[in-house]
């Protein structure tokens, strides 16, 4: 486990297989708002078909998308 510190808000990363934990989208339930895209502080959200993903790779895990999304479907992978 490793903590970070981004824009005030501390996160708590859990360490799997060298790999840290991402937020992703749910494609059933997301209806492409982009409310989520420009929350995100590393632009890890993209538009998909006609859904927004998550750049597993690029995510910060700051969480700052879940809190803007209508339907909530942006959970932690």
């Amino acid at each position: 486990m490793s903590f970070v510190v981004f824009c005030g808000i501390v996160r708590v990363y859990y360490i799997t297989r060298g790999v840290k934990m991402a937020y992703k989208i749910d494609a059933n339930g997301c209806v492409n708002c982009g409310a989520c895209e420009p929350e995100c502080p590393v632009s890890a959200i993209s538009e998909g078909d006609g859904v927004r993903v998550i750049d597993a790779s690029a995510c910060i895990d700051c969480g700052a998308c879940v809190g803007v999304c209508p339907t909530d479907v942006i959970s932690p992978e």
